[in-house]
């Protein structure tokens, strides 16, 4: 298990926290509470001198701590782990503070500095060094993770989200914003109802016939493994639901701060451990799966309070809305473009996309939405508005090549990769049947719907991820690994 590399937020990224945040906590204090894109422009609400108007902070932005440890020892895993959730738990809690009294922090500086940033700065510090005494115990102390505790404000300024993939990173979905089409019809975005407490606004949404066709793959070579293996594991209609996140907080209730849907394995919540999966029951048809496939509920945000408007998860965490079930669920294992692939390890875990990106910037993101009859149009930081007669899409290609060695990793990223732009693995990686989910859901058209997400990351969509941990038995995965590389189509 390697040293995690540091996450590069994207250009665009870079670009809309430069341009909103007069708002930084650095070594000192607090700069401004309102938000201005340059010295010398007006008070909250004017317009700059582009006659743009300029946001009031919105959000606060935390650096991720996950992706700056070193390697975690395992005596030292649980308590990491502990306090990384703790950590989430601080800056829901500190964005709670601060949406309470945002339009008085807006005229009163100093009382976001005194009653939000400094308490999150003290907070996030002890935590910080909780996880490094954990880490001596067992390992060298890590030195310098104590410049991570200051946190910011920033503004939603309402330009595009995280579009670009860093250089060395893996091909996943295609990752550049659709360019208009000037043939198609104009994206209406005046339409009111999308933002309900805290997001998404109608910014975040965009008419899919607007968009140009670009959805890509990569060119399968000789010898590329074309078969594929479907698992049919039902759509959630049990209504299977926690905000428990087995993979990035064991042990830790509600340590996702969002409601999860859940198919397959029905033992899955905070406290599962390997066995607990092994002898769970699933939804699944072939139960040779006892896989645990899950990913953020949808909610249409219509007005209607949902069963969990008081509970953590849900209107404790400013998540509101009706919880829509899918009217589709397709799980598919896909083989490698280039050669064969080999069987996954049992337990395997895997996150796609971040559940942070709208501040973490794009490194990992790896949101896709579209709408059915569209789906050569994929959309990462935008929501679809969908024509009627089509219904909302979002797919998830999770990382196809595994290092061969571990079913998990201290940031529960670096034991997979994607494939890179030629379709091959990483050095010293393997390939592994390919997960891709496809979710369907029949919402109204319009801007009326979200996905739940963290408190501080405003229900964007480039927040968009999914979770599978493998529960596959050996001789089901066998056959898949034969489907996937002989080009059959199993179930």
């Amino acid at each position: 298990m390697g040293r995690t590399s540091r996450k590069k937020r994207s250009t665009l990224a870079n670009r809309a926290i430069i341009a909103s945040a007069a708002l930084i906590l650095g070594g000192g204090g607090l700069a401004a509470v309102n938000v201005y894109a340059s010295a010398g422009e007006g008070p909250p609400g004017s317009s700059h001198r582009s006659g743009q108007p300029v946001r009031q902070a919105s959000t606060i932005d935390c650096p991720e701590v996950v992706d700056e440890i070193p390697e975690v020892p395992d005596p030292a895993r649980a308590e990491v782990d502990r306090e990384l959730a703790a950590m989430d738990t601080q800056i829901t809690d500190a964005y709670r503070e601060f949406a309470d009294s945002r339009d008085r922090m807006a005229r009163d500086p100093q009382l976001a500095q005194n009653a939000v940033l400094g308490p999150l700065k003290a907070r996030r510090t002890a935590s910080i060094d909780r996880i490094a005494t954990a880490i001596g115990r067992s390992a060298e102390r890590p030195q310098g993770l104590g410049s991570l505790a200051p946190c910011s404000l920033r503004a939603d300024d309402g330009t595009d989200g995280p579009t670009d993939r860093p250089t060395d990173e893996p091909t996943g979905p295609p990752t550049d914003r659709p360019t208009d089409d000037p043939t198609a019809p104009p994206t209406d975005e005046s339409t009111d109802g999308a933002s309900g407490g805290n997001g998404p606004e109608d910014s975040d949404f965009v008419d899919i016939r607007s968009v140009r066709p670009n959805a890509d793959r990569p060119v399968r070579l000789r010898g590329a493994s074309r078969g594929t293996f479907t698992t049919e594991c039902g759509r959630n209609r049990n209504g299977k639901f926690n905000p428990d996140n087995v993979i990035a907080a064991p042990g830790v209730a509600n340590g996702a701060h969002h409601m999860h849907d859940y198919v397959g394995n029905q033992a899955t919540d905070a406290f599962s451990g390997d066995e607990d999966l092994a002898a769970g029951d699933t939804t699944c048809r072939n139960q040779g799966d006892r896989s645990t496939y899950y990913w953020p509920v949808l909610r249409l945000r219509n007005g209607t309070a949902e069963n969990d408007a008081e509970a953590d998860g849900g209107g404790r965490d400013q998540n509101v809305g009706e919880i829509r079930t899918p009217s589709q669920v397709t799980l598919r294992f896909v083989g490698s473009p280039t050669g064969k692939v080999t069987a996954m390890p049992r337990f395997l875990r895997i996150i796609t996309g971040d559940a942070k990106a709208f501040t973490n910037g794009d490194a990992n993101a790896n949101a896709s939405w579209s709408c059915t009859g569209f789906e050569d149009r994929q959309l990462k930081d935008k929501y679809p508005i969908c024509p009627e007669d089509s219904q909302v899409v979002r797919s998830f290609a999770f990382q196809s090549c595994w290092d061969g060695q571990n079913t998990d990793s201290a940031n529960h990223r670096t034991h997979v990769a994607f494939a890179r732009d030629d379709g091959r693995c990483p050095r010293g990686f393997r390939a592994i049947p390919q997960l891709v989910q496809r979710i369907v859901y029949d919402v109204p058209p319009g801007p009326g719907f979200a996905v739940d997400s963290f408190p501080e990351q405003l229900h964007k969509p480039v927040t968009d991820h999914g979770d599978f941990i493998n529960v596959f038995d050996a001789g089901l995965m066998r056959k898949v690994v034969s489907c996937v590389n002989e080009s059959r189509r199993c179930r």
